[in-house]
């Protein structure tokens, strides 16, 4: 795996991935659409093998008893889903600089998806989170 990079909008949070990426999930739930505006589409990466490198704008949002959101208190980006016992740090897939290699995998919480928009795709569509 190569390093990848990637930041906010404006620069004011970067980052460095140095392990491998976990393909994309679409993420309809409330939550995700309220802090992008649409659904989230979000990678992980071992915490291990993850590094913040400028955090003059990050904000973290506790948006539940065991998650928390980072974001850039500048421009606002959506960046990071951090759960709470998880030795994965979720990153929103579109702010990785260049080419990702990874896909989107499947949809999860489509039961709670906005009706502005259809899942037309063949990808597997879960109600809420699939359980292993």
């Amino acid at each position: 795996m190569d390093k990848k990079t990637g930041s906010c909008l404006c620069g004011d949070v970067q980052f460095v991935i140095m392990g491998d990426l976990r393909d994309s999930v679409a993420c309809h739930c409330i939550q995700c659409r309220k802090t992008s505006g649409h659904f989230v589409s979000a990678t992980a990466v071992s915490k291990d093998e993850f590094k913040i490198t400028v955090d003059k704008g990050l904000k973290w949002y506790h948006s539940s008893n065991r998650a928390r959101r980072g974001f850039c208190n500048n421009c606002g980006s959506s960046l990071f889903w951090d759960q709470e016992g998880r030795d994965q740090m979720g990153i929103m897939s579109g702010t990785i600089d260049g080419e990702t290699g990874i896909k989107t995998s499947n949809h999860i919480y489509v039961a709670k998806k906005g009706d502005y928009y259809d899942l037309d795709d063949a990808l597997p569509k879960h109600k809420t989170y699939p359980q292993k």
